[in-house]
């Protein structure tokens, strides 16, 4: 499962696995808006970043190929607004959406596969993002187990019961599509029961603290410089 490949890779131990999770986001962020603002013109750019983040995958100690690919998996969604853009003659826009998305995308595989979701989320918390969307999330992630050992269950059953699971038909699948939502939702809301029993206030702790120290500092600054630098001297 891709979740599942994702989680192994951001256990691993590299220097950028070291680093602390708000550095990371600090120069994800920073590289994302930078890539906000390419244009057509700025072929140069979109070459050097592609450099720089290629360059961090060995340094992460990531498998360069998988990563790539990987990242690949947001252009059927880009390729809807360029064909847009082409059909509308703006062929060149066309070119820079794509572009835009594999690189916003890489940048994005990189942070999640180089920090594991907890540390992530308490990155996030230490930059003051909004509370109730990092309950979301961490609930999104913790929960997103317990949905698909649910479907998991219920395809084993259809198989079971039906041969293939691709032949049921719309009306059927709707219906389980309904069946999976109430059993995920029972099974969240005993889940939840049982975290407010144990004293559960909203917030879920982190049990291992990580000081955020000079290395860190520098590598944020570091990477945040880079990639406002190419921007900046680049057309």
């Amino acid at each position: 499962m891709r979740h599942a490949r994702i989680e192994r890779w951001s256990r691993v131990a590299s220097p950028l696995h070291r680093r602390h999770a708000t550095a990371k986001i600090i120069a994800a962020l920073v590289m994302l808006v930078c890539i906000a603002t390419l244009t057509r013109q700025s072929l140069w750019c979109c070459a050097l970043y592609l450099a720089l983040l290629a360059t961090a995958v060995p340094l992460s100690k990531l498998p360069p190929a998988r990563i790539l690919l990987s990242a690949a998996a947001v252009l059927p969604f880009a390729l809807c607004f360029a064909l847009v853009s082409a059909i509308s003659g703006e062929p060149d826009r066309a070119v820079m959406l794509l572009v835009r998305g594999y690189l916003s995308s890489l940048t994005a595989l990189l942070l999640i596969a180089t920090t594991p979701m907890p540390e992530l989320l308490a990155g996030f918390e230490v930059l003051r993002a909004p509370r109730f969307l990092l309950q979301v999330m961490q609930f999104l992630y913790r929960y997103l187990v317990v949905l698909m050992e649910e479907a998991s269950a219920m395809q084993d059953a259809a198989g079971s019961r039906a041969g293939s699971i691709r032949a049921l038909q719309l009306r059927q699948a709707t219906g389980a599509a309904g069946v999976l939502f109430a059993r995920s939702y029972g099974r969240a809301q005993a889940i939840h029961r049982a975290m407010v029993a144990r004293g559960f206030d909203g917030h879920i702790p982190e049990f291992r603290t990580h000081r955020f120290l000079v290395p860190d500092a520098l590598f944020a600054a570091v990477a945040a410089g880079l990639a406002i630098s190419v921007r900046l001297v680049l057309p």
